[in-house]
């Protein structure tokens, strides 16, 4: 996995911002629209709610990553709620200085355009701080990142941040 770039000055051409102007809906009976969807920073009195949904969805690991991000003040991270229900979360400025992640939306919420508004909350968010370009490390989905906000590989770029990461501790 390689870490990728993004160009803070061209956050206007990311697809988060768009999405801020139409309605989203699930492929089922049930619809939201931007006004139901909330969109907001996290209250350090609900980090232990964010932290237990990013294990049961994600990872332990996601879990430290989230109480960093809590710890900070302001605190960087930007959660998706839908009738008071955690949908996904994005950090920022967490792993490293004007590093954006960990970030996930659960798996009944994929595909409704809140991972990318998430991402551009977080961009935006970092760029208000004074940076101008932001790291996406260790990336996964790279077609997402350069689809939604431009990003580009860093070159040479694969040992990245992320590298002697202690093992999980299996209990069985």
């Amino acid at each position: 996995m390689q870490d990728m770039l993004v160009n803070l000055y061209a956050l206007d051409k990311c697809s988060g911002a768009l999405w801020l102007e139409k309605k989203i809906s699930k492929q089922s009976e049930s619809k939201y629209l931007l006004d139901d969807v909330v969109i907001r920073k996290l209250n350090v009195y609900e980090t232990h709610l964010l932290v237990e949904w990013v294990g049961l969805h994600f990872s332990a690991k996601w879990q430290s990553e989230v109480r960093v991000a809590m710890s900070r003040q302001p605190a960087t991270v930007w959660v998706a709620t839908y009738q008071k229900q955690i949908m996904g979360f994005a950090c920022y400025d967490t792993t490293a200085k004007g590093f954006f992640g960990p970030t996930g939306v659960a798996e009944d919420y994929r595909g409704l355009g809140l991972g990318e508004v998430l991402l551009y909350k977080s961009l935006e968010s970092l760029k208000e701080l004074g940076y101008v370009y932001a790291f996406i490390g260790g990336v996964g989905p790279r077609e997402f990142y350069e689809k939604s906000c431009g990003a580009k590989v860093i070159g040479d770029s694969e040992q990245g941040l992320y590298q002697d990461i202690l093992p999980e501790n299996k209990v069985d």
